[in-house]
């Protein structure tokens, strides 16, 4: 997960429970998860509405008489 071990997350846990203070942090981590979701959805979404039209690769079936 991004080169970062157990001492690091918890690190920046403590750096952000100091900075926000523990009442914003589920708040801070609610934001952060709606964002995370908002843009995987977006990533995701044209290549959903690609498969949907056609093959894998966007392109529509060719027709075998």
């Amino acid at each position: 997960m991004f080169g970062l071990g157990v001492p690091e997350l918890m690190m920046i846990l403590i750096i952000g429970l100091i900075v926000f203070g523990p009442g914003k942090l589920p708040a801070i981590g609610s934001a952060l998860g709606k964002s995370i979701r908002e843009f995987k959805e977006a990533f995701y979404a044209p290549v959903e509405s690609r498969e949907k039209e056609g093959g894998k690769d966007g392109k529509p079936d060719a027709k075998q008489d």
